[in-house]
């Protein structure tokens, strides 16, 4: 199902936890009146401490994006949230804003495979998206930029559809595509604010963007 709106262009979207045990360990008399030089058995009155290690775990590197001088660092992965997969208006609205963080996820480190993972096969937009990150990043350039977010996500939910849409505002970064020179690739991209319409089909597997466009 494809919205008549939708155009064809390219769419610039653009604990550690410590733990510490001690454990004091008491030994002695209990008849009523404590030994004076030593205990009922002969040996001395003792208490000891031991103090177990501290645990201690490997902190996560920290995320640095990319600039002029290199590629992005300890990109976070996007993670589904559960309620991207109910069959729901909420669903719907999780679902789409999570595609985005996987489409900008692929900007910002040329790996596609997370969005292609959420998007059918006959997305043409979909996939021409996918084709022009990999493009960008084709021999050891990258990618500057290009961050998107999506402040408002519309659902238009109709219970027992087959596919469902969404209007969603989508900010994106300026993208600057760098050589392994330093130098720029082309001209930058300007940085876009625009609303595009997503349709979403729900199966056994979760939601599929199977249609994606600019609304004009």
């Amino acid at each position: 199902m494809t919205s008549r709106t939708f155009s064809s262009g390219r769419l610039r979207l653009s604990a550690i936890s410590v733990l510490a045990a001690s454990v004091l360990v008491f030994s002695g008399c209990s008849n009523g009146e404590g030994p004076k030089n030593g205990s009922s058995d002969g040996t001395s009155p003792s208490a000891s401490a031991t103090a177990t290690p501290s645990a201690t775990a490997t902190p996560t590197p920290a995320y640095r994006p990319a600039d002029a001088t290199g590629k992005a660092q300890n990109v976070p992965v996007p993670v589904k949230p559960a309620l991207a997969g109910k069959n729901s208006k909420e669903g719907v609205e999780a679902f789409t804003k999570y595609w985005f963080r996987a489409l900008s996820y692929a900007y910002e480190t040329g790996d596609t495979a997370l969005m292609e993972s959420v998007s059918g096969p006959d997305c043409r937009f979909c996939n021409g998206l996918r084709d022009n990150v990999k493009k960008a990043w084709q021999g050891q350039r990258w990618i500057v930029g290009g961050k998107i977010q999506t402040p408002s996500v519309k659902p238009i939910f109709r219970p027992g559809g087959k596919s469902q849409q969404a209007t969603i505002q989508v900010i994106q970064q300026e993208i600057a595509i760098y050589t392994p020179t330093g130098s720029l690739y082309q001209a930058v991209t300007r940085a876009s604010n625009r609303a595009s319409q997503a349709v979403v089909s729900f199966d056994s597997t979760g939601w599929t963007v199977i249609d994606l466009g600019l609304i004009r």
